[in-house]
């Protein structure tokens, strides 16, 4: 069970910088490219890639502050 914590605690991270990075983007993204050029795949794709990438990354960079700072043990 000690195993599965930083699994749930780094899924939850994740989800939740990818909630942000929709809500703060998408507006702005749809805007950007327009409404004919968001109903096309490779458009959305790539938003999704971006957000994706960037959930990663922070989700990664906060896992590592919380074991460096003993919040969590891995």
């Amino acid at each position: 069970m000690e195993k599965q914590w930083p699994v749930f605690i780094a899924i939850s991270i994740f989800l939740i910088f990818i909630f942000l990075f929709w809500k703060l983007t998408s507006g702005y993204a749809k805007k950007g490219y327009g409404t004919k050029m968001w109903k096309h795949w490779p458009t959305r794709l790539s938003y999704w890639q971006a957000a994706i990438l960037y959930s990663v990354g922070l989700t990664t960079l906060t896992m590592v502050l919380l074991k460096w700072s003993n919040v969590i043990s891995l």
